[in-house]
């Protein structure tokens, strides 16, 4: 993985939010990811008052805590009460006996906006979160995709412009980068193959800007060492932009620590290696989930979730990166995204994917 920079390939300003497609919401309903909700995103955004939320040395977070009055704050802190049981038991209300709402966070950075709600267990304190955000078909995608073709299993609902998000646990990768590199040579190789096979299955589905930022990093302790997986929280940037190497996280130059431990410790035909044994993961996944992976290509190669010269460029970039003039008939995000995941499965496994 060689150090390169991002060149003017940043994000859009100010990404489209596209409304969920009557199709994609079949999708959803037949393969239960939308659930009728007590509450809609909109009706959050009515609270009465707000105060900065600090970290625990005194920084803005860029969140808010929000407050509502009265009445009001009962009924919201019941139905999001039952929306975590719905996330959790299926909406067995009885494991909310002893749930509360503790508190309610707004974000206005980002395209997402989201709610975050901390839900406390009263018994022991322990506490757990989940969020609140506009449905956009991007980040829904994001979301199916990474359910289908990663090794993450996602827990979310959609309802009208509403989605209902789990949260991911894990050490968010900046702090990872800051506090978790320092470690023994055998984990620091652990680490550069995790990103090895993270980097892959951010490209092969167009998952694009996983700056540190954008992802945690979930260590499990093993024999002699540590066990490492990063995982994807931001969807939002679902095959939108225009550029090839947005959707490869070794560009970013905040990922540079550990694309350093790459090329210390690891050599092009190991690199190589683990990007095939990737690719075979994902080559398995889409088989045994073939009906469903090709239902949601159904869809999606249909929806608008980009813009057309972003299309255009993204598949020209493809055209000289795969060598394939596949992508020539391309006419959606949907169809890129299908045409690179049969041509990178099929280059190595000659795999037969029909999507």
């Amino acid at each position: 993985m060689a150090d390169q920079k991002l060149k003017g390939n940043v994000p859009s300003k100010k990404k489209i939010v596209f409304p969920v497609s009557s199709e994609l919401e079949k999708y959803l309903i037949k393969y239960n990811r939308e659930s009728v909700l007590p509450i809609q995103y909109e009706d959050l955004l009515q609270y009465d008052s707000s105060l900065p939320l600090l970290d625990l040395e005194g920084n803005d977070t860029l969140w808010e805590t929000v407050y509502f009055m009265g009445s009001q704050e009962e009924d919201v802190h019941d139905a999001l009460t039952y929306i975590y049981a719905l996330l959790k038991t299926d909406g067995d209300t009885e494991v909310t006996r002893h749930l509360s709402v503790a508190r309610i966070d707004y974000c206005t950075f980002g395209n997402s906006k989201p709610f975050r709600v901390r839900i406390i267990n009263r018994l022991n304190d322990n506490y757990d979160h989940f969020y609140v955000k506009r449905a956009d078909a991007s980040r829904v995608y994001g979301l199916e995709l990474e359910h289908l073709l990663s090794p993450n299993t996602l827990v979310y609902f959609v309802q009208g412009g509403t989605l209902i998000e789990e949260h991911i646990a894990g050490i968010p990768g900046d702090d990872f980068i800051k506090r978790g590199l320092d470690t023994t040579t055998f984990n620091q190789i652990r680490i550069a193959k995790e990103f090895v096979k993270f980097n892959e299955r951010c490209f092969v589905r167009l998952l694009g800007d996983m700056r540190s930022y954008n992802y945690v990093v979930a260590v499990t302790p093993d024999i002699e060492g540590n066990q490492y997986r990063m995982r994807a929280i931001d969807f939002d940037q679902q095959s939108y932009e225009g550029w090839k190497s947005f959707y490869l996280p070794q560009y970013f130059k905040e990922n540079n620590p550990i694309i350093f431990l790459g090329i210390k410790h690891m050599t092009p035909e190991t690199v190589k290696q683990y990007q095939l044994e990737e690719r075979s993961l994902i080559a398995t996944r889409v088989m045994s989930s073939k009906d469903q992976v090709e239902a949601l290509f159904r869809v999606m190669v249909k929806d608008e979730i980009s813009r057309p010269e972003k299309v255009d460029q993204l598949k020209q970039q493809l055209r000289q990166h795969h060598h394939s003039s596949a992508f020539d008939s391309c006419q959606t995000m949907g169809d890129i995204v299908s045409t690179n995941l049969k041509l990178l499965l099929q280059k190595d496994f000659k795999q037969s994917i029909a999507l």
